[in-house]
């Protein structure tokens, strides 16, 4: 499957996650929804703050442009919130999975989502 079937089918498709794209821990999207426009900037932060969560947990986590207070931050994942809406980010081996949910989505459902896939493609070398 491409990395853009893994945003439509696996994140997008199951209705769980509005929007998604997934990064290389290097850098670049590899695939992304329409919506969600990641700018370098963001990527790198985002990258950074999988290995120090500190600047994430004190200014937040931008994506897209919009900004979301910082729930919690490890090297694994991040869990972000903006009103009624959410991120969910997850590191694989190779790349950053980004899901993002919007009300009245729940957050269990897409963090479900989200690190479910990180765990198969983890699985599989990803």
């Amino acid at each position: 499957m491409s990395w853009q079937g893994y945003v439509d089918n696996n994140l997008v498709g199951t209705g769980k996650v509005s929007s998604a794209c997934i990064v290389g821990l290097k850098g670049g999207v590899w695939a992304s929804s329409p919506s969600l426009n990641l700018s370098t900037e963001e990527q790198h932060a985002i990258i950074q703050g999988l290995a120090d969560p500190s600047h994430l947990q004190a200014n937040g986590i931008y994506v897209s442009g919009k900004k979301y207070l910082t729930l919690q931050a490890n090297p694994r994942s991040i869990y972000g919130k903006a009103g009624g809406d959410g991120l969910c980010i997850v590191r694989t081996n190779q790349a950053v999975l980004i899901g993002v949910y919007n009300s009245p989505l729940l957050p269990g459902d897409a963090n479900k989502v989200v690190e479910g896939l990180a765990d198969y493609l983890i699985s599989v070398g990803y």
